[in-house]
């Protein structure tokens, strides 16, 4: 089969000749990938920052909308030709998504709503995860005054609207070019927290700050009352200071939670900007995306 990997660890990106998967285990089920989305985070796959037990030549990738196409003995809630939506890690078939076929666990498996565009779908699971889980980390509820830095990517504008699904009053963090974006997503106002001194300019106080951009935690905090919470998805959380919670963020996968995700994506609830790209130039769109230039918008493979 054709995925999109590599041959080695820290080898370059290109077209690959694989084996199919294995034939699924009890709880396992082998999909045909219709799209895949890609993240900065795939990078990471082969690269030793995020060990999700891939053994190369295997294609990378943890996210996708397929077709089943085996089921593992016993298997209950999924049947072959159910199109569905997962995030896996670690990789049960040590080779991820970015293939023709791939194999998953059921548990992380989600069915894909009758009115929800499959490329839609394959951009949502790891950044609605991610925003999801880090909402809940946080606390998040209509209560809370909320800070996200880094707004305008599709991860942390999910978690923008996420966010204000469950009434939250919303500062989004971004450029001037995405305020009107964002304010139409749910944040109630913009900081341009590319100007130098931005955190500094301020006079708002937040009970939780999302960080989803590199190098702004340290400023972020300052604006954050006494026993706040702070969560970052860039892995760079600061020290806590003046009783404030920080953590970092690390998605993991679930079913469950993916199809109210895809529910709500299905609903119009959680829209992101999406496009689409041949497999025969996934490399140099992956290359775009890890290296911070995807303005804004999630990359999807169409196989």
């Amino acid at each position: 089969m054709i995925g999109l990997g590599v041959r080695a660890a820290n080898g370059a990106l290109e077209i690959l000749d694989l084996p199919n998967p294995r034939q699924p285990d009890a709880g396992e089920l082998v999909l045909e990938v219709v799209a895949a989305g890609i993240g900065p985070w795939d990078a990471l796959l082969h690269t030793g920052g995020w060990d999700v037990g891939l053994v190369p030549p295997a294609a990378l990738g943890v996210e996708a909308v397929g077709r089943v196409t085996a089921t593992g003995p016993d298997e209950t809630e999924f049947r072959t030709g159910d199109l569905v939506l997962v995030h896996e890690a670690p990789l049960p078939g040590r080779s991820g998504t970015w293939a023709e076929r791939v194999l998953v666990r059921s548990a992380h498996v989600a069915r894909l709503p009758e009115n929800l565009a499959p490329e839609i779908a394959a951009a949502l699971p790891v950044a609605g995860l991610t925003a999801q889980q880090a909402l809940d980390e946080l606390q998040v509820d209509a209560t809370t005054r909320l800070l996200v830095v880094g707004a305008s990517g599709p991860t942390a504008s999910l978690a923008v609207q996420l966010a204000h699904l469950r009434g939250a009053d919303i500062v989004a963090g971004a450029g001037p070019a995405r305020a009107d974006q964002l304010r139409a997503l749910g944040a109630s106002e913009v900081i341009d927290t590319h100007a130098d001194g931005w955190a500094q300019k301020s006079d708002r106080r937040f009970d939780a700050v999302l960080i989803a951009a590199t190098g702004t935690a340290e400023d972020a905090i300052g604006l954050l009352t006494d026993g706040g919470r702070l969560t970052s998805i860039t892995s760079d959380a600061p020290d806590p200071i003046r009783g404030i919670t920080t953590s970092d963020l690390y998605v993991q996968p679930d079913g469950r939670a993916l199809g109210e995700l895809a529910a709500l994506a299905a609903s119009g609830e959680l829209r992101l900007d999406v496009q689409t790209t041949p497999i025969k130039d996934g490399a140099a769109i992956a290359d775009q995306v890890a290296g911070g230039r995807s303005g804004g918008v999630k990359y999807v493979l169409e196989f």
